[in-house]
Formats: structure tokens, sequence, C-alpha cells
């Protein structure tokens, strides 16, 4: 134990506050780190006494025995290292990668072999895009793919040794640690021989070349459920990459992208198409054929209908995953004048407009009726 005045050390007075001794210790311990002198010899020692000046005046009883009866009152009161000191200096991070690290590094953190490369790993998980029809979407359907992916090495079972080819590592005798003294702490350490595996292969796996891993291009069956759209993703359990060390395989992702409809819109589970008819057939009334999921739909359209109503076909649409019924077909009615009209087609229409113009002098009505808004939709004379 030192002599020194743990006061004078800390550079506070001795009536100094608990916080004043808390940031004295911050500012000189991210000042004597040994981390940030690399180049002073002393670094070690001047961390060591400031840390031993902390844990006794920063403890209300060690402090009272200390001003009362000197070193002699608190020999053998170690160093403390107080955690939150470091979360503050460092922003949680030390020279050692990190708090947790930190006490990793010095303390092994209880586990054996003081690493966790040596545990089972799982395997990572992969992401397949697969594009399918509208109609395959609608219904479902069943895809076959081959995936490469990397799998534990049979003939090794994932060691990477050939038989025979693995022996306890003779840095640190199969411990999977070592351990140095760095003034007075004991720091543990992975091995940096076999990085913690606590053996090392001397001969490697002729298969795999030594890294316990090979490459394979397995089959993998895909059920896509009706009712997917673009965006969908399916999740395969066990058909992603292979373990590590005996870890259980990922998972394999097949993320939906759903082509196109040449006639039918989706929004959902519902679907849209578009049905043109004549200005006859509005006023008249019509019955037509329109293209949906399971063939051909009859769409009744009533006498009077507008232009832009729209007709729905309930439980004509897309299957709800899950299997919760379908969606609707919504039919938009559209009405075009026709492009071209011959001789008799204008002079049928001339009437028409004469005969709507007597009907609404009859009735008192505007500028209105059926020939009128139609004509305002399309700007006629």
């Amino acid at each position: 134990m030192t002599t020194k005045d743990y006061y004078e050390i800390l550079g506070v007075s001795r009536d100094a506050s608990p916080d004043e001794i808390k940031r004295a210790y911050r500012r000189l311990a991210m000042e004597l780190h040994p981390d940030r002198n690399p180049d002073r010899h002393d670094a070690e020692e001047r961390f060591k006494e400031l840390s031993e000046a902390y844990a006794v005046l920063s403890d209300p009883d060690k402090r009272r025995r200390y001003d009362r009866f000197g070193p002699d009152g608190v020999r053998g009161a170690g160093p403390t290292i107080d955690p939150s000191i470091f979360e503050e200096i460092f922003g949680g991070r030390t020279g050692f990668g990190g708090l947790e690290d930190l006490f990793e590094s010095l303390f092994g953190a209880g586990r054996p072999g003081g690493t966790s490369r040596t545990r089972a790993r799982r395997g990572d998980s992969l992401i397949y895009r697969l594009e399918i029809d509208f109609d395959e979407a609608v219904r479902g359907t069943e895809v076959k793919l081959r995936i490469p992916r990397s799998v534990s090495c049979d003939a090794c079972e994932g060691s990477g040794a050939a038989p025979g080819g693995i022996e306890p590592c003779r840095t640190c005798r199969g411990m999977g640690q070592v351990v140095s003294q760095v003034g007075f702490m004991r720091i543990a350490q992975t091995c940096p021989a076999c990085g913690g595996r606590r053996h090392v292969v001397r001969r490697p796996c002729t298969e795999c070349g030594g890294s316990g891993r090979r490459e394979v291009e397995r089959p993998v069956t895909v059920k896509v459920p009706a009712g997917v759209d673009t965006g969908t993703r399916l999740r395969i359990r066990g058909e992603g990459e292979g373990g590590w060390r005996g870890g259980p395989p990922g998972d394999l992702f097949v993320e939906i992208s759903v082509r196109p409809h040449e006639n039918l819109a989706r929004d959902g589970a519902d679907v849209h198409s578009q049905l043109e008819v004549s200005f006859a057939d509005l006023v008249l009334g019509t019955e037509c054929e329109v293209p949906g999921l399971d063939g051909p739909e009859t769409v009744r359209v009533p006498p009077g209908t507008e232009p832009g109503t729209t007709i729905r076909l309930k439980g004509r649409g897309i299957p709800r995953l899950g299997g919760r019924g379908r969606g609707d077909h919504i039919v938009h009615v559209v009405a075009r004048p026709p492009a071209r009209l011959d001789r008799r087609e204008r002079e049928l229409w001339q009437q028409l407009r004469e005969l709507e113009k007597e009907r609404r002098e009859r009735a008192g009505e505007g500028d209105g009726g059926l020939f009128g808004r139609v004509r305002d939709m399309f700007g006629g004379d």
C-alpha cells in the first residue's frame, strides 16, 4: 500500500465532498488510463494509485478510518473499479472495446474458456425473391427451388480437422484463456492461438479445407398459399445456412413478387376491371361479360346507369390469406362516344337531340337529360 496522501493523489482537499472526489477521479482516470498512455512506463502504477485512492475516499467508512488512522486504518482495502465511473468517462466504452468487454477481459466473465466463441451458433437465414404469375398468387402454387447454402462439413462434423487432426492448444493448455499479471490485476484473455476453442487443428479436413463448411445446392419445395401479394414473405424453417459447431440451421425467407394481370388490377383482396358500353346500353340497360378470376363474369347494367358507376360482384375477388373468405370484383362502367359516325348514325343522334329538347320543354326542364349530359361531358355543341 502506498504511503502517499490519497487526497493529494486525487488533487482534492480533505473536506472535499463525494461529488468533488468523483469528479476528480473521473478527470484523472481519463488522463491516466494506461490505454491512453502507451508510451509512459509508469502509467499502470499511477492508475493503480489513483484507483486505490478512490477506493478509500469514495467509501464513507473507509474514508473515516483513513482520516483517523492514516493508511494503516485501511490496509488491505483493494482498489475498486466503479462501472458507473467508466460508463461516464468513456461513454459506455473503454480501451478494452466496451464496458462488457472490459470485465470479460479482466475476469473472463465467469465463462468456461472465457469466450462465447466456443458455443454452438445458429446458422444465418437466407432470403430468396420469387416472382409468380397473378393467377398463381390467386390460387396458390407449389414451386421447387434450388438454394445454394453453406452447411457443416459431414466429413469432419464441422471441426475442420481430419481424423486425429485435433490437438489440445499448447498455448493455453486447453483452457481457452491465457492469464497475465498487469500491475495489481490478473487479466484473463481469450487465447490468441486457439481463439478460445481450447484446441488447434494440426491436420485440416481434406473435404472442406479446414473451414468446417461446404457449399451445397439442395432442392426446396415452397408451398405458396392462395391470396399472397407482392411483399408477402414466407418462412421455411431450417432451410437457411447450416449452424456452427453443432448449432441449428437458419431459416429460408421467400419474398413474393406478383406479375400484373392483363385486365385486372388488385387492391388487397378486391380486384377491379373496366367495362366499356355504349350510351344506348346506359339508357336501355344490357348484360355483358367481363374477364374474372374464375372465368368470364356476367354483369347486368340496369337501364339509366350513369357513366362511372361501379358494380360490385360479391365474393368474386381474391382469397384472403388464412382462409377468411374472398374479396369482391368491382366493375367500373365506362361509356365513350363513337369516334366516327356515318350519315345514318348522325341523323339518328340529331333526332335524339330534338326529342330530348322537346321533352325538356314540355317538362319545363333546363338543358339537361341524357343528351345534354353526354354533350357536357365531351365538350360538344
